[in-house]
């Protein structure tokens, strides 16, 4: 037991950086802006950590790709869609707030 515990915890600390990335800061990274680096990108992963659960960084993540969608999701007419907008606003608010240098 104790001998998987060491080779589990060598194999965690050998892993790239991004291994270990959420999916907003994966996303931030990959994306084509200017500003993107390490420590801005896990800044956003930490708040988006803060203030949105799994799946709506998923969701989220994929509006670095595709800011298209994000316009669709906000101006859906779905409460779904309406509720996730409300908490994607706050989660940019707060990153903008909190990781603005």
């Amino acid at each position: 037991m104790t001998k998987t515990l060491i080779v589990a915890s060598l194999l965690a600390l050998s892993l790239p950086m991004t291994a270990m990335a959420g999916p907003i800061e994966s996303a931030c990274l990959k994306s084509d802006r200017k500003q993107a680096n390490r420590a801005l990108c896990g800044c956003i992963q930490q708040v988006a950590d803060m203030t949105l659960k799994g799946g709506d960084q998923r969701k989220a993540a994929k509006f670095f790709r595709d800011p298209d969608q994000a316009q669709k999701v906000r101006m859906s007419k779905s409460d779904r869609d309406n509720e996730f907008w409300a908490r994607y606003k706050n989660f940019g608010e707060t990153a903008q707030a909190y990781c603005a240098g």
